[in-house]
């Protein structure tokens, strides 16, 4: 499922995941379903990268997908 322009590892934040007037989403949801998915755990947790900013890990988005593309 990955394509050249995404990345192999690190982090994805939530307007990548989700899409933005210039962003295609990965996973087409609006931001309140994906935190509460991720509140009621359908979603992965984000991880802390600062002070108010939390990341997604890069292979835990991919599996996701792989994951719904299988349902």
């Amino acid at each position: 499922m990955v394509t050249q322009n995404l990345p192999q590892k690190g982090f994805f934040r939530l307007p990548q995941i989700i899409g933005t007037k210039g962003n295609p989403p990965l996973i087409p949801v609006s931001r309140t379903t994906w935190l509460n998915g991720v509140k009621s755990g359908k979603y992965p947790k984000p991880v802390k990268l600062g002070a108010r900013t939390n990341g997604w890990r890069v292979s835990d988005i991919y599996a996701l997908i792989d994951e719904m593309g299988a349902i």
